[in-house]
């Protein structure tokens, strides 16, 4: 017997097992890039939420407007998404905090005034509404004014808005199609400023009672 039939010729590596546990290893890393990547796209965060201070422009002035309020639609009188300054105000929180993505801009502007703004109830049997810019200038609110300021801001940056009324308080809802489903109920995202442990798209259990599942 020839030498040469004893050597048995090896399988070059590329046809052998090797190649299928190098693929999977390889589509194992494409599959962990991938999703992380879509996840960030999908529901980027703030990278900073900035102070009032930080986005007030220098020459800011209150107006001196006060509108009768006689029936809950009267408080739509007060948002005020096209004046210059709240759309100068909401422009800039978007730019500090976000990329360009509208999720991103509206989770911004939520803890902005969620973090900016401090809750202060009317005295007992009166109703004083803050407009936008008065909310902005005293740091506080009611909760009516400082939905208003909230709606203001988001409809500065292009987001649809509905108030929210319930026995003695008032909220947001916002239609955000890019928005993932977790931050909905149903077709909506909820949003209540006085809830300073809420996250974005999170309600308190007194208003979520009140909203249809």
């Amino acid at each position: 017997m020839d030498e040469d039939d004893d050597i048995i010729e090896k399988e070059p590596w590329h046809k052998g097992p090797i190649k299928y546990i190098i693929g999977i290893f390889l589509l194992l890393l494409i599959v962990l890039w991938y999703f992380p990547t879509e996840s960030i796209k999908l529901d980027p965060e703030p990278f900073l939420i900035p102070s009032i201070d930080d986005v007030m422009p220098s020459d800011f002035k209150l107006d001196n407007e006060t509108i009768e309020i006689k029936q809950n639609k009267d408080f739509y009188s007060y948002i005020k998404p096209y004046d210059p300054t709240i759309k100068q105000i909401a422009n800039k929180i978007a730019t500090i905090a976000c990329d360009g993505n509208q999720v991103c801009q509206s989770k911004a502007i939520y803890y902005f005034v969620r973090d900016n703004i401090e809750y202060v109830a009317d005295p007992l049997g009166f109703e004083y509404v803050e407009s936008p810019k008065e909310a902005l200038y005293m740091k506080s609110s009611d909760c009516d004014g400082g939905t208003i300021l909230l709606a203001s801001l988001l409809g500065a940056i292009g987001v649809d808005y509905e108030l929210v009324f319930i026995p003695s308080h008032v909220f947001l809802s916002i239609r955000l199609k890019s928005a993932l489903k977790r931050y909905k109920i149903g077709e909506f995202v909820y949003l209540d400023w006085t809830c300073k442990d809420c996250k974005f798209g999170e309600l308190p259990l007194d208003d979520k009672r009140y909203i249809k599942q």
